[in-house]
């Protein structure tokens, strides 16, 4: 999966590769698509959401430019998966999943896995986890329609990097980052994803 998958797509950082190859995909993929584990694009999930193709995942990680000693919010948490290949790289990653259910799989399988370094939230990925801000990266696994979450940029460190889809049909990945207290924007690739809901149309 790393060598035809990501290596091939140009990604060459050390330390994404070892992450990459260090999580078991296996283990984040539900039973009756266990074969489709390490294949070449995203994976259904319940609820209609997904695991990111491994292209993708290494991609976003790649994006923030991660240090050992980095501290990271992930809004969107899923099965799990960006999450672990997110502590396999930094010092600590918080990451927030706004279905009870996703979240309670994901909390139960990170444990099972020996990840320590992972903080779990159940709860609204637009406000971010201000009680843990700021973060030296941002990824948010799932698309806003129209703009970034403002608590989102307000909780970036400076130096900072927010990784992010946006849009609805034509999405576009951005890497967003704060420079002496500016904001800066750099397309990085078109992308698919699912859409970013708040808690309150969940339930609606």
């Amino acid at each position: 999966m790393v060598r035809n998958q990501i290596e091939r797509r140009g990604i060459d950082e050390s330390a994404v590769l070892a992450a990459m190859r260090a999580v078991p995909r296996h283990e984040f993929i539900p039973e009756e698509r266990i074969d489709e584990s390490y294949e070449d694009h995203a994976v259904i999930l319940a609820d209609g959401q997904t695991v990111s193709q491994p292209y993708i995942v290494a991609l976003m990680t790649a994006t923030a430019q991660l240090q050992a000693g980095s501290r990271v919010l992930e809004i969107g948490t899923g099965s799990g998966y960006q999450a672990a290949v997110l502590a396999e790289i930094v010092e600590r990653v918080f990451t927030v999943e706004v279905r009870p259910a996703l979240y309670d799989c994901a909390v139960s399988r990170l444990a099972r896995l020996h990840y320590k370094n992972i903080e779990c939230l159940c709860g609204d990925g637009h406000a971010g986890w201000a009680d843990q801000a700021p973060f030296d990266a941002i990824l948010v696994t799932a698309a806003p329609p129209r703009e970034v979450p403002p608590a989102l940029l307000d909780q970036l460190a400076e130096g900072g990097r927010l990784v992010v889809p946006l849009g609805e049909r034509d999405q576009q990945l951005l890497c967003i980052e704060r420079r002496d207290g500016k904001i800066s924007r750099e397309h990085v690739t078109g992308v698919r994803f699912v859409p970013l809901v708040s808690a309150e149309s969940l339930e609606s």
